[in-house]
């Protein structure tokens, strides 16, 4: 316990799947946990959850494709808790489609919320940190095995993962040699069972065998693995990883 004790952290996506978990785990190591989403409902239940476990939290609406969304949010963040240590973009949607079947409309789509939300969200979490000297800070972006290995029916959602993966490493050496000690790294989860991958899979036991069977070690991940992983990399047990990859896929994509 502890392991981010004091430390005043941002997860968007914060409402449910990894969020969710990712938002609990950092709140029991100590965190006070801001959560950033469109699902209000749920954003609500998540932050009840974790102050019934005796957690801090709360939840600012965020559509991380907006970059007056980010304002607002940044700027509450400052004058409610004065600073701000970690930073999850974890926010995204998926979309199956091949370069042939992707509609440029959807393209746009997938790529203003998993790119430019991280983008936007990386941009101003540095703005805040940059304020905590010496005490730096630590980003946390959400990449995917699709950023890794080249997937034929997720064409936009593979390349803005890909997008993803080094436009954290531009950030993250952009930060250390300026001297911010603000580290930045991806994640790179395989298939974990979140509410979406439930959805996709509930009537097509097909489509989760095949899922399944990509991964050597013989099962999807949950969220606490990926939560896990992200709490190392925000606690000061990493503080000399900076643009670098987690990759935590059960093997998926070293085959």
């Amino acid at each position: 316990m502890g392991r981010v004790s004091g430390k005043i952290a941002l997860v968007t996506g914060g409402a449910m799947g990894i969020g969710k978990a990712t938002a609990v785990r950092l709140a029991k190591e100590g965190a006070k946990v801001i959560l950033g989403d469109l699902n209000a409902e749920a954003g609500q239940a998540t932050v009840k959850e974790i102050e019934e476990a005796g957690g801090k939290a709360c939840f600012l609406p965020l559509n991380v494709a907006k970059e007056e969304d980010w304002k607002k949010v940044m700027a509450a963040i400052k004058q409610h808790d004065g600073r701000l240590d970690i930073a999850v973009n974890n926010a995204g949607i998926a979309y199956e489609g091949t370069v042939e079947t992707t509609s440029l409309e959807d393209w746009r789509r997938v790529e203003s919320i998993n790119l430019d939300g991280v983008f936007l969200g990386t941009k101003y979490a540095i703005e805040l940190m940059k304020e905590n000297g010496k005490e730096g800070g630590s980003i946390i972006n959400m990449c995917s095995s699709s950023g890794l290995v080249g997937i034929p029916n997720l064409t936009a959602y593979g390349a803005t993962k890909g997008g993803v993966k080094m436009f954290t490493k531009s950030a993250a050496l952009h930060c250390a040699r300026s001297g911010y000690n603000i580290r930045v790294n991806n994640v790179c989860p395989g298939y974990i069972w979140t509410p979406l991958v439930e959805e996709l899979t509930r009537t097509n036991k097909d489509a989760y065998d095949r899922l399944v069977a990509v991964h050597p070690l013989g099962h999807l991940g949950d969220t606490d693995d990926i939560a896990y992983g992200i709490l190392y990399l925000a606690s000061h047990e990493s503080k000399f990883v900076t643009a670098s990859e987690l990759v935590i896929d059960g093997g998926y994509t070293a085959e």
